[in-house]
Formats: structure tokens, sequence, C-alpha cells
């Protein structure tokens, strides 16, 4: 069992002693979510660590966009609830990386893939530069940042 998992399940125990049902909910999706991601295939197994991070950024990420189309609609209540999910959320996941951090892990690979071809890597080696990218930072830094980050460094 990952160890996102077990801090869940232990928050949860202490949530429910606490009576605090704001978190006791919040933390029930999100068990939920790795739970349904677990039996979800052909056939159930244990989610790694990185897959769990996954399941709970997909979460957050949902929470935060949701409060965001609800503040559009003049929802403010329901903004707020999603919101403070969203912001529970994330204090299970990896600490995000600074825009620096991201962009010297973008030039690195940037630099391995100009060694191994000899050459500036074109926008063709694009996605294989992202997915090597991503590899490293899975949690602590959105995708479509990456590619526009590789995106900026290649063109």
């Amino acid at each position: 069992m990952g160890a996102i998992k077990d801090r869940l399940r232990a928050d949860l125990t202490a949530a429910m002693k606490a009576r605090d049902e704001f978190a006791k909910s919040t933390i029930r999706m999100a068990l939920g979510a790795i739970q349904y991601a677990e039996v979800a295939g052909d056939e159930a197994r244990q989610l790694s660590e990185t897959e769990e991070v996954a399941v709970l950024t997909k979460e957050q990420r949902s929470r935060a966009e949701s409060a965001q189309t609800y503040a559009d609609a003049g929802r403010p209540e329901l903004a707020e609830k999603e919101a403070a999910e969203a912001e529970f959320l994330a204090s299970y996941l990896p600490q995000p990386l600074s825009e620096d951090e991201l962009v010297v892990i973008v030039d690195r690979q940037v630099a391995l893939a100009e060694a191994e071809l000899g050459a500036k890597p074109t926008m063709k080696q694009m996605g294989a530069i992202v997915r090597a990218v991503n590899e490293q930072v899975v949690g602590r830094a959105d995708g479509k940042t990456v590619a526009g980050l590789v995106r900026q460094r290649l063109g």
C-alpha cells in the first residue's frame, strides 16, 4: 500500500475522532478515487505512490476547475466548498516546482536530447522531451506548463 493511502487512512481516523465533517468527507472522496483506480482494469492491484499522486492530482485539479466554474456561474458558496477541497487535497501532493526549478529540468532534458542527436532538437522531438520531463516531475508540475516550456526552448 502506498504511503499516501496510509496517510489518508490515518487522517480519516483522526477526522472521525475530531468530528471534522469536511475533512472526513474529503478524505473519503480521495480514498474512493484511489480504490476505484486500484480495481479499474482487468484485475485489482495496489497503486504505486506515483500512481496515487496522479489520482490525487486529477481529483485536486477537478475540484479547482469546478470551483472556477461555480464562481463564473455566480455560485460562490459551491465555489468556496470546491476550492477548499482542492486546497485540502493539495496538502497530500508533493510540493510543486517553482518556475525556475522547472526551467532547469527542461533545459537539462533539451541538452540531453541535443547530445543524443548531435544537433539541436526540433519540434519533432518535442513529445519525447515532454514525456521525459513529465516522468521526472510527476505531480509537481502541470503537463501543459511543461509542454509550453519545451516548446519555448525548441522554438
